[in-house]
């Protein structure tokens, strides 16, 4: 940049002769200032010195201002230009070294119904510093269908579609013999597939859970160990659940558990009550943000931060829903009576079984004919499938615990049996996992995951096979890509 001014004042500063030649503004001065010998010109050479320095003083202040005026926009550019991205050759593209443990260990951590975009809602510095050195979802992670709490965590650790897994509702009965699921239920047959621990345990290894759908359900070689699989309860404060996660690595390196499991109720709890826009929602994210913190200074005074890889997830997002969007069974009587005891669910997930002797396609037929008249109040914002006829990509036909009949809502509506004088607004989630305000985050962060990356957004199916991926371990058959950790994890030296 110096040169190229310089260059460019002594271009500007150089005067051409009545001859043509050439000359730099000290040689033109004394050429004219000492011509004396003819008389009678003296007076005209004196007006031409002056006027030939008063041209030149004016292109030297010129040439100064130019230099001055090139090397302070210079500058100014420079210093407010963005650096340049990086180049594919400079990213980064194999795993980081382990250095205090001999084995990689996974914390996967659940903040139920964190709807992608609650981290901007408030200064979330923990959150956003595994955000900025390690990989994101540029645009959310996808619950499986129905968006629902116990479905999605299942799937999450198993890989498994909520057809295929079992757990299709976070409660359901079984038509065969009647029994009913809740979220109390932890008898093994109604938990198919085969959740990472179990996977882990299986393989001789050792897993801690605390809190999360199904881990206290003894399957294969999962038996729930005391110390390393802690029973729900709700009442615990997250700082002990942070805490006790952080006391395995105060164990040999050979017994800490290669797989943990981590659960926060919050921000589900305060959405329900009041939806995803209310402040309360902006201070439950602080509060995860909190104990993120907690985890990673603990992590950080123990060496270990950098060793551990940390996958940060949701089950689901969050809507709001209010009165003026519901839609009422009894509604369609003119039509159809929906009897309360065909329903299992109302919403966001309408699940009719109808009676032996009442055939599930004519009820579908007639309660869309009533939809769509235009006589019920919202039912242009309602549609009902038997099961076999739902968009495939729901995935959400291929169990017999699945009801015959399953209505989708449009986002933030809801199905109620008859009409009431109860009031209220707040928020909800189950519904199609195509809506994007179901959509929730996955932020990896450790040494198999590249810093500052985005990825697209995937479903939560695949999270199992990453995990395995991780870990070095063989995975059970699933609905997820083998070939997807590939595109999300650095490769291994």
């Amino acid at each position: 940049m110096g040169s190229d001014s310089a260059l460019s004042s002594t271009k500007l500063a150089q005067i051409p002769t009545q001859e043509g030649e050439s000359h730099t503004p000290s040689t033109a001065l004394l050429s004219f200032s000492t011509d004396s010998s003819d008389p009678s010109n003296r007076s005209q050479k004196h007006t031409t010195t002056i006027f030939i320095s008063l041209l030149l003083i004016t292109c030297i202040a010129l040439s100064a201002a130019s230099a001055f005026a090139f090397l302070f926009f210079s500058s100014a550019s420079s210093s407010s230009s963005p650096a340049p991205p990086q180049t594919s050759s400079s990213l980064q593209t194999t795993s980081r070294p382990l250095t205090k443990l001999n084995h990689p260990v996974v914390i996967l951590i659940s903040s139920d119904g964190f709807r992608f975009g609650y981290q901007f809602k408030t200064p979330t510095p923990n959150i956003h510093r595994l955000i900025a050195n390690g990989t994101e979802a540029e645009t959310g992670l996808i619950p499986v269908f129905p968006t629902l709490t116990f479905p999605n965590h299942y799937s999450i650790v198993t890989g498994l579609y909520p057809a295929y897994h079992g757990i299709i509702n976070n409660h359901f009965v079984d038509p065969i013999t009647g029994e009913v699921f809740t979220m109390r239920s932890h008898e093994p047959k109604w938990w198919l597939g085969e959740p990472v621990w179990e996977t882990v345990a299986n393989q001789g290894l050792r897993a801690a859970t605390y809190f999360w759908p199904g881990s206290e359900v003894h399957k294969g070689s999962w038996n729930c160990p005391d110390g390393f699989c802690m029973f729900y309860n709700g009442s615990v404060p997250f700082e002990e659940r942070v805490d006790k996660i952080l006391s395995y690595f105060d164990l040999p390196s050979a017994e800490i558990p290669v797989f943990m499991t981590l659960y926060f109720e919050d921000p589900d709890h305060q959405g329900h009550q009041v939806g995803p826009d209310d402040p309360a929602i902006t201070e439950a994210v602080a509060g995860i943000d909190k104990m993120i913190g907690r985890l990673i200074n603990g992590l950080e005074k123990r060496g270990v931060f950098e060793d551990v890889h940390i996958i940060m997830v949701g089950d689901h997002g969050m809507v709001g829903t209010c009165d003026k969007k519901l839609i009422f069974l009894d509604d369609l009587a003119p039509w159809i009576e929906i009897p309360a005891e065909w329903v299992q669910s109302y919403t966001p997930l309408l699940a009719v079984r109808p009676p032996p002797g009442v055939a599930p396609g004519s009820v579908v037929g007639k309660i869309n004919e009533a939809l769509q008249s235009g006589k019920v109040q919202n039912g242009k914002h309602l549609k009902v499938y038997l099961k076999e006829e739902l968009p495939s990509r729901l995935q959400y036909s291929a169990s017999d615990r699945i009801p015959p009949i399953i209505g989708l809502l449009e986002e933030g509506f809801k199905v109620e049996q008859k009409r009431t004088q109860h009031q209220e607004c707040g928020g909800e989630h189950g519904y199609d996992n195509a809506v994007f305000s179901m959509r929730t985050i996955f932020i990896g962060h450790g040494p198999q995951f590249a810093k500052g990356r985005k990825v697209p957004s995937f479903e939560n199916v695949q999270i199992y096979n990453l995990v395995t991926s991780i870990l070095k371990i063989q995975g059970a058959p699933n609905n997820g890509s083998l070939s997807f950790p590939g595109s999300v994890l650095l490769a291994t030296s």
